[in-house]
């Protein structure tokens, strides 16, 4: 009975280290998909705030 204890331990811990894994890797995504966006768009974007800032 302890065999099948520690293995379901072991299973709950390797599934929360893929989830982690999981969520770094959505999290990177997203950084390079608005780094390039930025890049893209950036001198769009730097007129736009200019244009904001100076209504306000």
């Amino acid at each position: 009975m302890d065999m099948i204890t520690r293995m379901i331990v072991k299973v709950r811990e390797y599934q929360r280290g893929q989830t982690m894994t999981e969520y770094a890797l959505i999290l990177a995504a997203v950084a390079v998909v608005v780094y390039v966006g930025y890049e893209t768009m950036g001198s769009d974007i730097s007129s736009l705030l200019g244009r904001v800032d100076s209504q306000l």
